[in-house]
């Protein structure tokens, strides 16, 4: 027998009258959820190999350069060396790895031909934008909780929070500037050696030479400015001030440079998605 209850006079609707209004949460929440699965399917690749390259990082540069006691310091707080690299190392996998994530969505749909299922689902530009920002950053979080995992289980290394905000929160904003970024250099990119090359000359190099394996007050004054150019540094310099309690940089200061960066990254990226640059054919 046919079902002849009426329906809700909110799922009336005319011919070109919009049924999803305001935030279309369900399919925002789908397309996140793709993002997340699709790296979780390969999650030996995308999470763990990650987190055990970041932990040798961390084996060599103790092994190496660690030994004797050696200490690095800090705001005049002398801190062990394995210490004091250690949140660097995970802050540092997680940056690498949200902008691969980020970089890798829309950049495979233009080559295999199959962007049309970003396209043509009923999400808006900042629907789009947001869950493959999203999925970047849960990427990013994963790995620097396996990273963390495996650091607190090493012999000689202390990774116990001091400040938990200050390490949810840069991990949260540098995480954001490397998804955007890797959304920006999709869009941009027509091969995976284009995406490559933003990785190796552009993301490994500013990673690197952020004050991760080192302190910038050692530095020549030349050097420490150009340090201070880096975006990166604030982030580390911030994430590792939420293990230690101590930082290279004003952690204010910090933050307003990354938040003011994230916001700037963010309108670029809505303008060229909207704009179908490179995209839209």
């Amino acid at each position: 027998m046919t079902d002849q209850s009426p329906k809700p006079e909110s799922m009336i609707a005319g011919p070109g009258v919009p049924i999803i209004r305001n935030v279309n949460w369900g399919g925002l929440w789908t397309l996140y959820v793709k993002e997340v699965r699709r790296f979780f399917k390969v999650q030996l690749q995308t999470v763990w190999a990650p987190a055990v390259t970041t932990l040798l990082f961390l084996v060599v540069f103790t092994v190496a350069l660690g030994g004797g006691g050696r200490v690095v310091t800090l705001d005049g707080v002398a801190i062990p060396f394995a210490n004091f690299i250690a949140p660097g190392l995970i802050v540092m996998g997680m940056l690498q790895n949200a902008f691969a994530n980020s970089s890798f969505s829309l950049l495979v749909g233009k080559i295999q031909g199959t962007i049309v299922d970003y396209l043509m689902p009923p999400l808006s530009t900042g629907e789009l934008l947001a869950a493959l920002c999203g999925g970047a950053v849960t990427r990013a979080f994963c790995v620097g909780a396996a990273v963390w995992m495996a650091m607190a289980l090493w012999p000689g290394v202390s990774v116990t929070p001091a400040h938990l905000w200050a390490i949810l929160w840069f991990g949260f904003l540098g995480s954001l500037f490397l998804a955007l970024m890797g959304v920006l250099t999709s869009i941009w990119a027509e091969k995976f050696d284009h995406a490559a090359a933003v990785t190796n000359f552009v993301v490994a190099p500013l990673a690197l030479l952020s004050g991760t394996f080192y302190s910038v007050d050692r530095l020549s004054p030349m050097f420490q400015a150009i340090s201070h150019a880096n975006p990166f540094f604030y982030i580390i310099s911030g994430f590792r001030y939420g293990f230690l309690g101590v930082a290279d940089s004003p952690i204010l200061v910090g933050s307003a440079v990354i938040l003011g960066i994230d916001i700037l990254l963010a309108l670029l990226c809505y303008a060229l998605l909207r704009a179908g640059w490179k995209i839209k054919s």
